[in-house]
């Protein structure tokens, strides 16, 4: 078992190594460059797009749910444990210079995601249910240049997305809120994993709807209450800002520098920084991934490229929002590189950011972690049952399978809320990284079409602003 796991382990390494890295990045950069850097030209325009109602409403276009219900099935998926566990981890194994790095990866994401979710609306279609199947899958299926290769990376991307379901979207997200409430409120684990599973049972009935009418109320409610606490925590802490963001600075661009508090340090060079920063960024965004694009695709809009620019917004609040303000409160409550005393271990992942907020709030702070990981790691729960059952439509070309996939995808959460993941956890990000690379080769293939998408509706943006 040992050494199963270590290859696991090793795979996982490989996967999300530095190859893989790059070409996430740059496929990023290319596409900012290709399409004149209109996704950063235009964020202003697709943030009032969010807040905004389409004239005479959305009902009139196809689709099955609303454009916000759609971004934030997105952001259900994305604003998780890697907000919370994930910052923390890159702070500690980059240093917080991994900060800057997962800033700057996901301003290049903007782009990806644009491009992605464009792509998906455009080649969506109407499965025997009536409902739109959408994602990177059909576009592969049905624009890539060679079609034979297309349906190859077709099927690949859906059977690593199903597998991927499993794994990162729901025994993990169940095994982080077990093990949050049990150490915060000592709640057993099994009795969590029974009321998880009733609740996402219940929700999923209804289908992708459902799925949207819930996620509409919860992502925003916990994003805000996230947000707000973390800026309380950065203001109580405000003396030590300056010395933090300065840190973060630092170490993004030195060859070798060590920060942290007094009880320990942290010590980490440019190359370390780049690589957690990008890694645990895109773990968080998922921007190339090819996730979020299947939500996209069941919205009702009347452009693909409008509903582009909506989930692009995506990367922005999940990583340029939320995710700083976790990097900035562990960066201000001089927590970073402290030993917990009962281990003489260095703090990690949830410890420090919950030591973090401790820091400032008392033991109210591990409350609001416990819970803040409680709803982000229900709600990717949701997220991710839609893409993997969507997926599994695709490859067994029926929805007759939908009905048994939610019901298994339920159940398994029990064992995700009672068991050690440590294989799976490497398992699934696997799955997860594989994902990307199928979608990456489309989204390059297919560039020409997203620039000439990109620049006619640019007219449609250019109209609806100075009009």
């Amino acid at each position: 078992m040992k050494q199963f796991e270590e290859i696991i382990h090793a795979i996982n390494n490989f996967v999300w190594g530095p190859y893989m890295l790059a070409l996430l990045v740059g496929t990023g950069v290319f596409l900012t460059i290709r399409l004149k850097f209109l996704p950063w030209r235009n964020l202003g325009y697709a943030l009032k797009s969010v807040f905004s109602r389409p004239e005479g409403g959305s009902h009139q276009h196809e689709g099955d749910i609303t454009p916000f219900q759609s971004l934030m099935t997105a952001l259900a998926a994305t604003i998780g444990t890697g907000n919370i566990v994930g910052v923390a981890t890159a702070m500690v194994s980059g240093g917080p210079g991994a900060l800057v790095w997962m800033w700057l990866s996901a301003l290049f994401g903007l782009s990806t995601k644009y491009a992605e979710s464009l792509l998906s609306v455009k080649y969506r279609e109407t499965n025997e249910d009536g409902e739109m199947a959408g994602g990177p899958m059909y576009v592969m299926k049905n624009a890539f240049p060679i079609p034979a290769v297309g349906k190859v990376l077709a099927v690949a991307f859906s059977l690593f997305a199903v597998l991927a379901s499993f794994g990162i979207g729901n025994m993990t997200q169940a095994n982080s809120i077990a093990t949050g409430l049990y150490t915060t409120f000592g709640i057993p684990t099994w009795i969590t994993g029974v009321v998880i599973t009733v609740l996402v049972l219940v929700v999923l009935v209804g289908g992708i709807q459902s799925i949207g009418k819930v996620c509409e109320k919860v992502v925003p409610f916990m994003a805000v209450l996230y947000f707000l606490s973390g800026v309380l925590v950065i203001l109580i802490n405000f003396r030590n800002l300056p010395s933090g963001i300065g840190e973060i600075v630092t170490m993004a661009f030195s060859v070798k520098a060590v920060a942290g508090g007094v009880s320990g340090s942290i010590v980490a060079s440019m190359l370390s920084a780049l690589r957690w920063g990008v890694a645990r960024g895109v773990f968080s965004n998922e921007a190339g991934l090819g996730s979020a694009p299947i939500a996209a695709a069941a919205a009702r809009t009347d452009h693909p490229s409008r509903q582009g620019y909506i989930n692009m917004t995506g990367t922005f609040f999940d990583t340029l929002v939320v995710c700083s303000v976790t990097g900035l409160v562990i960066a201000s409550s001089g927590q970073l590189g402290a030993v917990d005393p009962a281990t003489g271990e260095m703090l990690i992942g949830a410890n420090l950011t919950i030591a973090a907020f401790r820091s400032a709030l008392g033991p109210f702070g591990s409350w609001l972690i416990a819970i803040g990981i409680s709803l982000f790691a229900f709600s990717t729960i949701l997220g991710w049952e839609y893409y993997g059952e969507k997926s599994l439509e695709f490859l067994a070309r029926s929805t007759r399978m939908n009905k048994i996939y939610r019901l298994v995808f339920s159940l398994i959460i029990c064992i995700g809320a009672t068991q050690t993941l440590t294989v799976v956890w490497d398992f699934s990000d696997t799955m997860n990284g594989l994902m990307a690379i199928p979608n990456l080769i489309c989204l390059l293939a297919l560039s020409g079409t997203v620039a000439r998408e990109c620049f006619e509706f640019q007219d449609i943006i250019d109209k609806e602003t100075y009009e």
